[in-house]
């Protein structure tokens, strides 16, 4: 017979895995800034205001949401 795994010891996940984990997460904050910006722009234009202020308050608190999703992701463990 093989060697049986004791199921009460955690797995140790893959660096395989942590690298598309952090990967997704990164992508993640780079579309939601993106968006976030994105939306504040048209906001922006179709208010005509000639400082870009919901480009950015909406980019800033799209980093913030994810900066805390992150924070959330990364302490889970």
């Amino acid at each position: 017979m093989g060697q049986s795994q004791d199921p009460s010891r955690p797995r140790k996940p893959s660096p395989s895995n942590n690298y598309l984990k952090y990967g997704g997460l990164a992508f993640q904050l780079l579309v939601v800034i993106g968006v976030f910006g994105l939306i504040g722009y048209k906001i922006d234009q179709w208010l005509g205001l000639r400082i870009p202020a919901f480009t950015l308050i909406l980019a800033f608190a799209g980093f913030g949401g994810m900066m805390f999703q992150i924070y959330r992701s990364i302490n889970r463990h």
